[in-house]
């Protein structure tokens, strides 16, 4: 699949020098999941990084107990920060990457890696700069459910899902992998929106009656 200069669609490549994005683009290779795919998973060490081109994957951790948590979502122009990591490290994948929406991605390999890191400065400083801003990234994610108030990150998770439209599908169960919590819990205050008239619940679906009341909560914090 010819995807022309991927280089271009990346904040960080498209600012690299011309000699170092020629050796990515004759390096990598373009790759494709389908949606609802797995691109990675525990156990794997991954040998190739990877730019996302097209399409969201969705990174999330189980536990012992089997309660899910998203970690976070690589979206396009992006790369993947825990693939960045076990690389590097030469460990294996403690999460699971799978395709939200039809992905198209770059892979550069292992071998390439190491001799663009070693050889070209200005490669090696995209590679850290954007691995920094992933970490923050899952810091934040950490801090959140160490901390932060559940009806607050509900409401500004209900925001996000529903884009422009009021209508969510997710299942409380779903909501409570994204937000690492216990499915209980968002039952419970997805009730306590019902009875104030900011949301209406069918099974499977929500409905945002009071938008702006939802974005208050969400801004609260």
């Amino acid at each position: 699949m010819n995807i022309g200069d991927w280089t271009e669609r990346f904040g960080g490549t498209s600012r690299l020098p011309r000699r170092v994005r020629d050796r990515l683009l004759e390096s990598a290779r373009v790759t494709r999941y389908p949606a609802g795919k797995r691109v990675f998973g525990p156990d794997k060490i991954p040998d190739s990084l990877m730019f996302l081109v097209e399409g969201t994957i969705r990174v999330s951790q189980t536990s012992e107990n089997g309660r899910d948590i998203v970690l976070y979502r690589v979206e396009a122009g992006e790369s993947c920060v825990l693939t960045t990591a076990c690389m590097m490290a030469e460990e294996a994948y403690n999460a699971e990457g799978i395709a939200e929406r039809d992905v198209v991605s770059v892979i550069l390999p292992r071998a390439a890696f190491d001799r663009l890191v070693a050889e070209e400065p200005e490669f090696r400083a995209f590679v850290f700069a954007a691995y920094s801003r992933r970490l923050i990234d899952l810091l934040r994610v950490v801090d959140d459910v160490a901390f932060g108030r559940i009806d607050v990150r509900l409401a500004e998770r209900l925001i996000a899902m529903a884009g422009e439209e009021k209508e969510i599908a997710a299942t409380h169960l779903q909501l409570a992998g994204e937000l690492g919590t216990a499915r209980e819990v968002i039952s419970r205050v997805l009730q306590d929106f019902s009875k104030r008239g900011l949301i209406s619940q069918t099974r499977g679906h929500i409905t945002l009656v009071d938008r702006d009341g939802i974005r208050a909560i969400a801004e609260s914090a």
